[in-house]
């Protein structure tokens, strides 16, 4: 059986590959970079890559030859659907045998403004006829930092969303789970990886459980949340598109809880408290 990870030089798929190399044979392990320059890393740590695209098909149907297993990672560029359907269409002409696909939370009855590009490909997976199953991420705590690391600077977490919840949990946590649903064929069409949900007040708890800073919570407007990113040197387009999420948030997108996500794993998420030691310097 023969594995290959899209998205090998992004934090999810690179810590995805590095469970596998634990229980995959070096020899059935792939990897996927668009370049020779991104390869190198993975070649150093003795991966296998294949070079190609999500835009350019033709580099797509070559790298997928003679695999069976596909994790393909969600892109992120302007074009997703158009990128996802090469992904897809490559993966069947391959004769790719199972993808496991990144979607996100609670699709189904999703207002998200990343739903559209996940609803369009987890259809176009179904329509290929290929057997699938959807890791339904939520949140990774991963994304907080430029907002932890401003609340530390400023002593104070400025949100716009008080009464939104999100189950959040690190990518290193998505990672490993994603690593064991490619091993496990049995798995439900729909793998829903979710924790507790939490507020932004138990983030600030999780902050002061670890800082003497005694940091406190801001419900600002949008203007706010935007100044306590930039002021702190994140760009003002970067900060825009946090702002929409914390749209998503205050709507409860991503309030949302399944036992999946723990069983899975085999063993309970990590606390938040602990959690947020690894992804920002108190």
């Amino acid at each position: 059986m023969n594995y290959l990870i899209t998205g090998a030089t992004g934090d999810l798929g690179f810590k995805t590959l590095t469970y596998l190399q634990n229980k995959v044979e070096s020899m059935h392990l792939f990897a996927l970079a668009r370049s020779e320059k991104k390869a190198a890393q993975l070649k150093e740590n003795g991966i296998n890559v294949r070079l190609g695209d999500y835009g350019d098909l033709k580099t797509l149907k070559q790298a997928f030859k003679g695999i069976d297993t596909l994790f393909f990672v969600s892109g992120n560029s302007d074009n997703r659907q158009a990128e996802h359907q090469n992904v897809i269409d490559a993966a069947k002409t391959a004769g790719v045998s199972r993808i496991v696909y990144t979607s996100i939370a609670n699709l189904d009855q999703s207002n998200s403004l990343l739903a559209p590009d996940h609803r369009y490909t987890e259809k176009a997976i179904k329509d290929s006829g290929i057997t699938h199953t959807f890791l339904r991420n939520n949140w990774y705590l991963e994304n907080e930092a430029a907002v932890l690391d401003a609340a530390l600077k400023n002593k104070k977490l400025t949100t716009t969303a008080p009464n939104g919840k999100v189950a959040w949990a690190l990518k290193r946590e998505y990672a490993e789970a994603a690593a064991n649903a490619l091993l496990d064929a049995t798995l439900p069409e729909i793998v829903e990886l979710s924790g507790k949900p939490k507020s932004y007040l138990d983030l600030v708890d999780a902050l002061n459980h670890n800082s003497s800073a005694k940091i406190t919570i801001k419900y600002g407007n949008d203007q706010d949340f935007i100044d306590s990113l930039t002021s702190n040197g994140l760009p003002n387009e970067v900060a825009q598109f946090f702002l929409a999420i914390q749209k998503d948030i205050e709507n409860n997108e991503l309030n949302f809880h399944s036992d999946q996500f723990e069983k899975l794993l085999g063993h309970p998420l990590i606390p938040l408290s602990e959690a947020v030691t690894e992804i920002i310097s108190f």
